[in-house]
Parts: structure tokens; sequence; C-alpha cells
């Protein structure tokens, strides 16, 4: 006996969601997902690095151009800063 066109498809689709249900949850969305570490954990980790939290205000034109060179540096906006910062300074110290 022949299934119909619609009785393949529902059969189809039972078995993917079968095979769906057996597979392994990528690290991304299972508990791999939550371990993003808290406030206080990362504030441990900054000091034992020797980072301190350092904040200012700044013109709203000045901080558009830091983003926009941050997004090429390696280090990102954090290290970016760090160096111009210590670039200034050395130059500073040198006159």
């Amino acid at each position: 006996m022949s299934m119909k066109k619609t009785d393949l498809v529902k059969h189809l689709a039972k078995k993917i969601d079968g095979q769906m249900k057996v597979a392994a949850v990528p690290g991304r969305f299972g508990q791999a997902a939550g371990a993003v570490v808290d406030k206080r954990e990362q504030r441990k980790l900054d000091a034992q690095a020797g980072l301190l939290p350092f904040a200012c205000k700044l013109p709203a034109e000045l901080v558009r151009q830091l983003h926009d060179r941050a997004v090429s540096h390696e280090g990102g906006l954090n290290a970016l800063i760090a160096q111009l910062l210590g670039q200034s300074l050395q130059g500073d110290a040198k006159k």
C-alpha cells in the first residue's frame, strides 16, 4: 500500500525531529553559554592582571574616533586607549 505525499512528509518530519532530539547541543547554546564571568570575578581577574577602572568624560566626536580606531586595533578599545595614553605621557616626559 502506498502512502500519500502528506503522510510521507509527516513521516520525514518525525524522523528529522527524532534526529534533532538525539543530537548533542552545541556548546554555545548549552551550559557553556551560561558560563559568563560575573562582575565580581571579572574584577578579580582584572586586579590580578594589574588593571584598574578609570572613568572620564570625553567629547562625543573623540569617542566616535576612538571606537573607529579600536575596531582595527588588536586589543580593542581598552588596549588602544592604554597605548595612546602611554605614548602621550612619554611624549610629555621628553619635553
